[in-house]
C-alpha cells in the first residue's frame, strides 16, 4: 500500500491513541503508555479503553470513530478528549474538533504492523514488555541501550517498517538510517524477530 493511501489513515489512528487514550490515561493516572491487543491497541493503567477495529471500547461501550470527531466520540464514550499535556511535545498536532478518517484497508495494515511487532518483539526479548507510544506512535522495547521496534510509518519512511535503533551512531552497510537500520515490512516477509536478531549481531 502507498504512502499516498495510508497517511491520512495514520494520521487519525495517531490521534485516536493520544486524544482518546492516552490523553485521559494520563489525566487519571498520569501515565501514557499503551499496549497492543486483539485487532488494536489499549490503554495500560486506566481508564479501561481500547481501540478494536473501527471502534472505540469502554467498560461499558463500543463507540464508532470514523467519519466523526475526536470530541464527539469522547463525549459518547464519557471521556474528555485531549492529548497528555506537558508530556511531549512533536506529537501529531490533531484537535479533538478534527474529523476521524481512513480506509479500511489502510486501517487494518497498520493494525496488522501493531500486532506483527508486538508478536516480534515479545519473541526477541521475552523478559521485555512492548509498549504502544503515543508520542511517535511505534511499538517499541529498550535492550542495553537499543531500541527495537515496529512504526506504521512516519515522516522517514511512510510505510510500515521494523527498526533497531542504537543509543550510539553505527556506521556500515547494514545501519541504513538516521537512527539506526529500518526495513519496510514487506521487505522483511514476516521475518521481523530475525531483523532485530541481526541488529543485535551487529552491534
Amino acid at each position: 500500500m502507498s504512502e499516498g493511501d495510508s497517511t491520512p489513515t495514520r494520521r487519525s489512528l495517531h490521534g485516536v491513541a493520544e486524544l482518546l487514550l492516552a490523553g485521559p490515561e494520563h489525566r487519571a493516572t498520569g501515565r501514557i503508555d499503551l499496549r497492543v491487543t486483539d485487532g488494536g491497541f489499549a490503554t495500560t493503567a486506566g481508564p479501561a479503553l481500547r481501540v478494536e477495529g473501527d471502534e472505540l471500547v469502554t467498560g461499558s461501550a463500543r463507540v464508532r470513530l470514523a467519519g466523526r470527531t475526536y470530541a464527539d466520540v469522547a463525549a459518547e464514550a464519557g471521556i474528555e478528549a485531549g492529548e497528555p499535556a506537558g508530556v511531549y511535545t512533536g506529537g501529531p498536532g490533531i484537535a479533538p474538533a478534527e474529523r476521524i478518517t481512513w480506509e479500511s484497508k489502510a486501517l487494518a495494515l497498520l493494525l496488522q504492523a501493531f500486532a506483527d511487532g508486538d508478536r516480534a518483539l515479545r519473541e526477541f526479548a521475552p523478559d521485555a514488555v512492548p509498549v504502544l507510544w503515543p508520542e511517535h506512535f511505534d511499538v517499541a522495547i529498550t535492550v542495553d541501550e537499543v531500541n527495537y521496534g515496529v512504526s506504521p510509518g512516519d515522516g522517514y519512511l511512510g510505510e510500515p517498517y521494523a527498526y533497531v535503533g542504537p543509543h550510539e551512531p553505527r556506521r556500515g552497510e547494514f545501519w541504513n538510517a538516521p537512527f539506526g537500520a529500518a526495513r519496510p515490512l514487506r521487505d522483511l516477509g514476516g521475518a521481523v524477530t530475525a531483523f532485530f536478531r541481526t541488529g543485535r549481531e551487529h552491534l
